[in-house]
């Protein structure tokens, strides 16, 4: 195994490339007891070092250097938010049928979205996402790896890569984690796929709308800062076999680590959790509540160069009480996603950070009016609605098209493995990189490709700025035919055939006969982007 990262290299106070290759062999009974007087902040460090003999993938020249990621747990309504469909009647709309204005001339959004339609200019709206999925889990997995459910493998999801090319060794040199979520798990599948726990993502837990806000392992409740200190100074005297052992190299490491720590618990390095460091207007302007606190969470994050946060943001499964739950949720979104655009823009971070809003799938643009829903939404993932701002991609913008009613896609149909690969382009990852397995697989394996004549721009981004240039920013006739449909594929086997568009159904189906190999975010994305790599 390489030894070239060591945990933070050559930086003052950090474990140095000797000191990882020291710690890289199993943690002592005596330094696991010490971890776990250190809490969470000990264990991610612990998790650092194995991590640290691993060599730093390679990445290419990026616009981007941060992605927040907006999750709307449970899936959003696309007809609620940012597709919204006034003259479907209240069968569709119920009682939201007023949509608003934006700032962009000709897009429209949902009434109870006022803040961000002042802020339009900002975002990008993608209307023809689509993947076919109910299950909130295997949709969930699709939208979050671009990997089709049900393989052999589960995949990483795009947060657990991006901590991968952005780690310890590959630039970012924080104390906070590579990859935050505010404040719970997603759950429903292992974000960190095969890549192993390492690349799980660390949950602070707590409230950021309570003070203090409790971070998981490095804010306690009722205990003080000079109480942390007596109890490290207690650890230290107890701890005899190191003052035994000052000299011995994983010992000099291990309480260089432990220092860093402490530093996360009680030094400069926690306080990006302190939002009270922040004006009260601020905060007031986000929204005194868990998200829109959370919406400046990750700004903060941002601030200090952390790669990923995800903002797992829960109550949009509206089977029921849909309408009554949208007049509470959607302000709250509004005020806090509209002034996290306006901070990032205003601090000049908006242009290296993608802001990603997006749920597994919509919800049912008919409304269940019937018993027991009651004016609920059910699952729906045959067409719903992302949004993109910042990190290279174009403000003002509309990317396909829903039907008059919400109800399938019109225009442009957007897979989520197209929107990943443009955010990894964008990120400046190699799309020919290799993941690495713990089992040696090689999940990347060359195959023969053959892309039909005339593609389209290779990224969402792209196809978004050719849209711009070409004054095709919005409307059901915005993006051009030979945008509908996937034209490049890869296949292995004797001969390359030329690949008709289909369908989703027969897409997923044909996937499902053979064993899956990658949904790659390759080099031929193609007017679809979705390349296919797969066993015959």
């Amino acid at each position: 195994m390489s030894q070239k990262h060591g945990f933070r290299p050559d930086q003052g106070g950090a474990c140095s490339t000797q000191d990882a290759g020291a710690l890289d062999r199993r943690i002592r009974r005596r330094e696991a007891l010490a971890l776990g007087m250190l809490g969470a902040a000990g264990w991610w460090l612990a998790g650092r070092w194995a991590q640290g003999a691993t060599a730093a993938p390679q990445t290419r020249q990026a616009k981007a250097k941060s992605v927040i990621q907006i999750w709307l747990w449970g899936g959003p309504s696309h007809l609620d938010t940012f597709d919204p469909k006034p003259d479907a009647g209240p069968d569709y709309c119920g009682p939201l049928q007023k949509p608003i204005p934006t700032n962009v001339d000709g897009i429209l959004i949902g009434e109870l979205l006022p803040l961000l339609a002042k802020q339009a200019d900002k975002y990008a709206i993608i209307r023809s996402m689509t993947h076919g999925i109910n299950s909130h889990e295997t949709a969930a997995y699709m939208v979050q790896t671009g990997r089709m459910p049900g393989g052999r493998l589960v995949f990483p999801c795009v947060g657990a890569v991006v901590s991968l090319f952005r780690r310890y060794g590959a630039g970012y040199e924080g104390l906070i984690p590579p990859y935050i979520v505010v404040t719970e798990p997603q759950g429903r599948f292992s974000e960190a796929g095969f890549l192993g726990p390492r690349y799980k993502p660390f949950a602070t837990g707590g409230d950021p709308a309570k003070t203090p806000f409790a971070v998981e392992g490095i804010v306690a409740q009722g205990i003080s800062n000079q109480r942390q200190r007596s109890r490290r100074e207690l650890l230290h005297q107890l701890d005899r076999l190191s003052q035994v052992l000052a000299d011995d190299p994983s010992v000099v490491a291990f309480q260089k680590c432990e220092a860093e720590a402490y530093d996360l618990i009680l030094g400069d390095a926690g306080k990006v959790f302190d939002l009270a460091q922040e004006s009260d207007e601020l905060r007031e302007r986000y929204g005194r509540n868990t998200f829109g606190q959370s919406c400046l969470l990750a700004r903060r994050l941002v601030e200090r160069g952390v790669p990923y946060i995800t903002i797992n943001y829960k109550g949009w499964d509206t089977h029921k009480q849909h309408f009554q739950t949208m007049r509470r949720k959607l302000p709250e979104m509004d005020q806090g996603m509209a002034a996290l655009l306006t901070d990032l823009s205003e601090r000049g971070l908006l242009q290296s950070t993608i802001v990603w809003w997006s749920g597994e799938f919509g919800r049912t643009p008919r409304v269940q009016w019937e018993p027991p829903w009651n004016g609920g939404r059910g699952h729906y993932g045959k067409v719903f609605s992302a949004v993109v701002a910042g990190g290279g991609f174009k403000g003002g913008r509309v990317v396909g098209a829903s039907d008059a009613k919400g109800e399938e896609v019109l225009e442009r149909p957007v897979y989520p493995c197209d929107l990943l690969a443009s955010m990894y382009e964008l990120l400046g990852i190699d799309p020919d990189a290799k993941l690495p397995h713990p089992e040696g697989l090689d999940v990347r394996r060359p195959t023969k490709t053959y892309a039909a004549p005339g593609d389209s721009p290779k990224s969402c981004s792209e196809i978004i700025e050719q849209e711009a240039s070409r004054g095709r920013l919005s409307g059901p006739r915005s993006v051009i035919q030979a945008t509908r449909r996937c034209k490049a594929r890869q296949h292995t086997g004797p001969e390359p055939r030329r690949a008709r568009p289909p369908r989703w159904s027969a897409f997923a189906e044909r996937i499902g006969r053979r064993e899956c190999g990658v949904v790659q975010f390759g080099k031929q994305f193609g007017s679809q982007l979705c390349v296919v790599s797969y066993a015959a």
